[in-house]
C-alpha cells in the first residue's frame, strides 16, 4: 500500500512540472517589443509641476517615466499649453535628447515667459524616438 503510495505522489510530482519554453518567451518578448516600438507614447509618462519665479518666468519641473520593459527612447517631444479660464492661449514644444532606458526616469526644467493669466498648463508626450540598439535597451 506505501508503494502505491510514493508511485502515485512521484507520478504527480513529475506531471506537474512545466517546461520552461524559451520558444514561447522568446515569442512574447519580440511582441512586447514591437508594440513598444510603434507606439512609444503609451509608455511616456509626463508629470510636472510650475511655479512664478522672481522675474517673472514660469518654472516647469517635471519628469518623463519610461514604463516599457525592452524600449529606449530618446528625443521625447514633450507639446506644453497653457490655458486662461479655460481658453488655450499659447503653445509650446520642447525637445529632451535624453535617453531614457526602460523602467527609468528623466527629470526636465523649462523656463517660459507666459502670457498674463494664465492660470493652468497642460504637458503630454507628443512622439519619441526609438533606440533600436539592443545593448543600450537592455542595459539598467
Amino acid at each position: 500500500m506505501k508503494f502505491l503510495l510514493v508511485i502515485t505522489s512521484l507520478l504527480i510530482l513529475f506531471s506537474c512540472k512545466e517546461k520552461f519554453d524559451d520558444k514561447t518567451y522568446q515569442e512574447n518578448k519580440e511582441n512586447l517589443a514591437q508594440r513598444e516600438n510603434e507606439h512609444p507614447t503609451q509608455f511616456l509618462k509626463i508629470s510636472s509641476n510650475d511655479k512664478k519665479n522672481l522675474f517673472g518666468a514660469t518654472i516647469i519641473k517635471g519628469k518623463i517615466i519610461n514604463t516599457a520593459s525592452v524600449a529606449a527612447y530618446k528625443n521625447a517631444r514633450i507639446k506644453m499649453i497653457c490655458y486662461q479660464n479655460g481658453i488655450r492661449v499659447q503653445e509650446h514644444e520642447d525637445a529632451m535628447t535624453d535617453i531614457i532606458k526602460p523602467g527609468t526616469m528623466r527629470n526636465f526644467k523649462l523656463r517660459y515667459h507666459l502670457p498674463k493669466g494664465t492660470d493652468s498648463l497642460a504637458l503630454s508626450i507628443m512622439s519619441a524616438d526609438v533606440i533600436i540598439d539592443s545593448t543600450v535597451s537592455l542595459q539598467k
